[in-house]
C-alpha cells in the first residue's frame, strides 16, 4: 500500500528538479533565448493560466483535453492552466500586437501542464522553449524557423542533429471530398503505424487506385532526396500536388540555409500535431531517446481578438528541456571553491569575478579540506589561493 502521507510522493508525471539539474536547465533556457534573440525573435511572457474561452479559443482548441480547470474566485469564471504556449503566442499576435508590423518574430519559455502524458512523455509539466514567426507564408518563413530550431540546439552543445519533415495536410488533401466518415480512423491509424497491410484491409472502401497511392506515399518515408524522388514519381491530385510543391521549396531554402542539416520526410505523418497544417517537423539527437522538439506551420488568431477571422499564417517551434539535457553532458561542479569563515569580502568578490563560486564556511572548520569535500566543492581556498580539496 501507498503511503499518502509521505511528504516526498507527487502526483503521477510531476517530479521536483534538483541541483545541479534545476540550474542546469535555467542555463539552458537562457541560452536558448540569446540564440533565438540574436536572430530578431523578441521575449514574451504569458500568464500560467487564462480564463477558458480565451485560452480555448483559435488555435487553444486543440488542446482542450489536456487543460486542468479551475474557478476563478475573483471573477466567478471558469480559468485554464496552459497546456501548451503556442496558442497563447497567437492570442497575443491577434490581440496585444495586432498593430505591430508583420512578420512578427517572438520566443519564450516556460512551464506548461497537462491532464496526461504520453508513452512518449508520461511528464505531465515540463519546460516549453520557443520561437514563432507570424504574418508570412513564405516558404522561406518555415526554413527560417527550421534552421533555427536546428542552430538553437546546437548552440548549447547538442550533436547529431536531424529534423524530420511531415505534411499532414497531404493526406487530406489526396482525399478530398472523402476525408471524412467512417473510414477516417481506421485509415489515420494505419497510416501512423506505416501498416501497409491494414491500408489493404480498406481498399474496398478507399478504391485500388487511392489505396496504392497511400501505400507509396508510407512507403516512401526515409532521407530527404529519396524521398523527394519517390513522392514525385506518384501521380498526385492538383491540391495535393501543390501541397507537396510547397513542401519542396521549403526543403531547398534549408539547405540553402543549413547545407549540412540532416533531413527527412515522413509524407503521411501527423501525430502531435494537433492543431498544425501544412510543413511540420520534429528535431531528433542521435544517441538520444525522444523528441527535442517539433513544430511547423498554423493558423495563429481567435475569434475575438481577430476580428472574427480564422487568423494569420504563422510557423514555429517548441522545445522540450527534458530531452535536451538529456542530450547534454552533465555539468562540471570543479568552479565550486569552499572559502572559511570570516574571508575577507573584497577577496571573494575577486573570485567570483574569475569565476569562481564561492560557497563560504559560516564556524571554523578543523579540516577546510575535509569541508570542502563534504559541501561538494572541488577546490578550497588555503592561505588566500584555490587549491584542489584533495591537495
Amino acid at each position: 500500500m501507498e503511503n499518502f502521507s509521505n511528504p516526498g510522493l507527487l502526483p503521477a508525471g510531476l517530479s521536483d528538479l534538483l541541483p545541479p539539474d534545476a540550474g542546469f536547465e535555467a542555463s539552458v533556457t537562457e541560452r536558448l533565448i540569446d540564440a533565438c534573440h540574436a536572430r530578431g525573435y523578441e521575449r514574451v511572457k504569458p500568464p500560467l493560466m487564462e480564463f477558458e474561452d480565451s485560452l480555448l479559443s483559435g488555435t487553444g482548441a486543440a488542446m482542450d483535453r489536456q487543460v486542468f480547470r479551475l474557478m476563478d474566485p475573483v471573477s466567478q469564471r471558469m480559468m485554464g492552466l496552459r497546456a501548451d504556449i503556442t496558442p497563447q503566442i497567437a492570442r497575443i499576435a491577434a490581440s496585444r500586437l495586432k498593430s505591430a508590423p508583420r512578420p512578427l518574430r517572438l520566443c519564450y519559455a516556460g512551464q506548461v501542464l497537462r491532464v496526461r502524458g504520453d508513452q512518449i512523455r508520461p511528464e505531465r509539466q515540463f519546460a516549453q522553449i520557443g520561437a514563432e514567426l507570424i504574418g508570412s507564408a513564405a516558404p522561406a518563413a518555415d526554413a527560417e524557423i527550421i534552421a533555427m530550431a536546428a542552430d538553437a540546439v546546437g548552440y548549447i552543445g547538442v550533436t547529431g542533429v536531424s529534423i524530420d519533415l511531415a505534411l499532414p495536410s497531404l493526406v487530406s488533401a489526396i482525399l478530398g471530398d472523402r476525408a471524412e466518415g467512417p473510414v477516417i480512423r481506421p485509415l489515420r491509424e494505419a497510416l501512423d503505424h506505416k501498416d501497409t497491410g491494414a491500408l489493404d484491409d480498406l481498399a474496398k472502401q478507399l478504391g485500388d487506385d487511392l489505396t496504392n497511392t497511400l501505400k507509396r506515399l508510407v512507403l516512401a518515408a526515409g532521407p530527404a532526396d529519396d524521398t523527394l524522388a519517390a513522392v514525385d514519381a506518384i501521380d498526385l491530385p492538383p491540391a495535393a500536388a501543390a501541397e507537396w510543391a510547397g513542401l519542396k521549396a521549403i526543403v531547398e531554402q534549408v539547405r540553402r540555409m543549413a547545407p549540412d542539416l540532416t533531413l527527412t520526410i515522413d509524407p503521411v505523418e501527423h501525430r502531435g500535431f494537433e492543431y498544425h497544417g501544412g510543413v511540420t517537423f520534429t528535431l531528433y539527437a542521435a544517441g538520444v531517446r525522444g523528441e527535442l522538439g517539433s513544430g511547423g506551420r498554423y493558423l495563429a488568431g481567435n475569434g475575438a481578438g481577430n476580428g472574427g477571422t480564422e487568423g494569420e499564417p504563422a510557423t514555429g517551434f517548441t522545445l522540450f528541456t527534458d530531452t535536451l539535457l538529456r542530450a547534454l553532458p552533465r555539468p562540471a561542479t570543479g568552479r565550486r571553491l569552499f572559502v572559511p569563515a570570516g574571508t575577507d569580502r573584497a577577496r571573494l568578490d575577486a573570485l567570483r569575478a574569475e569565476g569562481w563560486i564561492t560557497v563560504s564556511g559560516l564556524e571554523d572548520a578543523s579540516d577546510p579540506a575535509a569541508e570542502a569535500a563534504r559541501l561538494h566543492c572541488g577546490h578550497w581556498l588555503k592561505d588566500g589561493q584555490p587549491v584542489a580539496a584533495e591537495d
